[in-house]
């Protein structure tokens, strides 16, 4: 017997028009029942392998899992929308997640790259989560360390996980370490060594699995932190 199961619906966005989303439902939820929402970044949909990845992953883990498309990514357009859809959309699936027929006990928003990113920017605009996770942060465009997208984060009072690849080229480990610094004590990083954005690196003969799954495991550990309230 499957260990998860996969629940595909539509939902309406305040803007207008619906989109996908899909929760990875666990046979045996932890408790407290916990929801991790996992946004895609800005060049796949929700059913690329790396998000694939972590949504049945943790499913299987015993937590509720959740994951959608931005409206450019549903209607199938390659430029990302403008900042107040992104946010309003991400904010349209935390409710949805909160309030609907699973109604969990804890909700942590995050995900990949930019998907991370407007987690963190609902987050610091007063969304109550209980904490937040980012699967490769983009912290600079690439090439331009100086424009850095942090002043936001120091806003955010809740458990920050950062999982990142020493070789991000949207994150320097210099500049990465020095804003995690910053933001205090409720922010951790743990670095994939030698990963890509994605967590690939340079000797993975067949694709990035044994980093991925160390990036999971992280992400697990971290989830057991005493000040998320999740049991064991």
């Amino acid at each position: 017997m499957d260990s998860y199961r996969l629940e595909q619906s539509k939902i309406k966005l305040a803007k207008g028009g619906e989109t996908s989303i899909v929760y990875g439902l666990p046979s045996k939820f932890r408790a407290p029942s916990t929801c991790l929402i996992i946004a895609h970044g800005a060049g796949g949909p929700m059913h690329t392998p790396f998000i694939r990845y972590f949504h049945t992953e943790l499913a299987k883990q015993g937590f509720l899992t959740v994951k959608f498309n931005f409206p450019y990514m549903e209607a199938r357009k390659r430029v990302p929308d403008r900042r107040e859809i992104l946010e309003g959309s991400y904010r349209t699936v935390v409710e949805q997640a909160k309030n609907g027929m699973h109604k969990p006990d804890r909700m942590l928003i995050g995900g990949k790259s930019m998907g991370g990113r407007i987690a963190s920017q609902i987050a610091a605009n007063g969304v109550d989560v209980n904490g937040l996770f980012f699967l490769g942060y983009p912290l600079h465009p690439i090439g331009k360390p100086d424009q850095l997208r942090d002043e936001h984060l120091y806003q955010i009072k809740k458990p920050l996980l950062f999982v990142s690849g020493t070789r991000d080229s949207f994150a320097r480990r210099d500049l990465l370490e020095k804003v995690v610094s910053k933001i205090g004590s409720n922010a951790q990083i743990h670095w994939i060594q030698d990963g890509d954005h994605s967590f690939k690196t340079p000797d993975a003969k067949t694709g990035n699995t044994d980093s991925m799954l160390e990036a999971l495991v992280s992400l697990v550990d971290w989830l057991q932190n005493d000040s998320l309230g999740i049991s064991k």
